[in-house]
């Protein structure tokens, strides 16, 4: 395992370049985020340890960053002032374009997976706004009406994208729709709906709406989404059944679920970071099939649907976990996650797997 320190810096958000195995950049915040500037971190993965390739300051807090998908050098940043600013790692420090149309907190920024000439942004103001980074103004403008956390282009297609909200709701957006009233919502799927009750089982037990914090689509299963929030549950859903609730939930963190991310590798794990202070690796069930072990498991905890289960867990970060990302290249296990603690490690997943 290998660690660095964002000394003086809360980190928020990590994430691999998808150009270089060896690199990997770091959204952090002075004073968690509170008040006061941000720092985005561009690290490199040497035989030495991680080093500090490069680094921004900026104004206000950072709370996420995503890579270009079209340029090797460049790299976007969400900030607590409502701008999104994109730097180029290879020029000087300041930002190469700068975007100032949110009215509150940037707080999640993805670049298009597919078309790779778009990225969005969500923010705190009720919002997602669709950018060209040649351009000067946002191209279109979704409303949530609830502070968005997480926003997301689908990796299966370039006019879909998907957002999870302070109200509990995962929506669905399809940018080939007419923009109508529905400003091209095609699904709004409540989270918190419980799931069908399976023959021979006891209905599941239903939970109070709370909010939602992260979501990330499979990246095999073109219509299979997981969302967590702050009732530490990891749902997925199947949006080809939107009334049928989720296909599998799976709890076992102790606080607020920050952030989840499919594997790269393998259709039915996922990795998730928590303010409980751990990173846990878990599968979703889909692999195994569901059968005796799914009855037993579900008499243990009553929430546990959809035959899924926590495989491992790793407990070196002191303090919150806000982001987690998987290592596209090389073996299935390489991962990297940040936190309050002011520490980024870089681990393999296959060491906490339990068998």
């Amino acid at each position: 395992m290998l660690d660095f320190r964002t000394q003086g810096y809360n980190g928020y958000s990590v994430k691999y370049s998808p150009f270089f195995d060896s690199r990997i950049a770091v959204a952090s915040s002075a004073n968690f985020g509170l008040v006061g500037n941000g720092r985005l971190y561009i690290l490199g993965l040497t035989a030495n340890g991680i080093v500090a390739e490069k680094w921004f300051d900026t104004q206000d807090s950072l709370f996420d960053t995503a890579w270009s998908e079209s340029h090797e050098n460049q790299i976007l940043a969400a900030s607590g002032d409502g701008s999104i600013k994109l730097f180029d790692i290879a020029l000087n420090e300041f930002p190469i374009q700068s975007w100032q149309e949110h009215a509150r907190e940037v707080f999640s920024v993805h670049w298009n997976l597919v078309a790779k000439d778009t990225f969005l942004s969500s923010s705190w103001d009720g919002t997602i706004k669709i950018w060209n980074p040649t351009h000067p103004t946002s191209l279109t403008t979704l409303p949530t009406h609830s502070c968005t956390y997480s926003a997301q282009f689908s990796p299966h297609a370039p006019t879909v994208l998907s957002a999870v909200t302070s109200d509990s709701h995962l929506r669905i957006f399809d940018l080939r729709t007419p923009a109508s009233a529905s400003n091209h919502l095609t699904l709004s799927i409540p989270i918190h709906t419980p799931p069908k009750a399976r023959p021979g089982h006891a209905p599941p037990v239903g939970i109070p709406p709370s909010e939602a914090l992260t979501h990330d689509w499979n990246k095999y299963r073109d219509s299979v989404l997981a969302t967590a929030g702050v009732d530490r549950l990891i749902r997925t859903f199947d949006i080809r059944a939107p009334g049928a609730g989720p296909i599998a939930v799976l709890p076992g963190h102790e606080y607020a679920v920050r952030k989840i991310s499919w594997s790269p590798h393998l259709s039915d794990i996922l990795l998730s970071a928590s303010y409980d202070m751990t990173c846990r690796v878990w599968t979703d069930g889909s692999a195994m099939g569901h059968g005796k072990e799914d009855g037993n498991m579900m008499q243990q905890d009553p929430m546990v649907f959809g035959g899924g289960r926590e495989m491992g867990r790793m407990g070196r970060h002191t303090e919150f976990v806000t982001g987690v990302d998987w290592c596209l290249f090389g073996a299935e296990g390489w991962c990297a996650s940040c936190g309050w603690d002011e520490k980024v490690m870089v681990w393999d997943v296959r060491a906490i797997m339990g068998p």
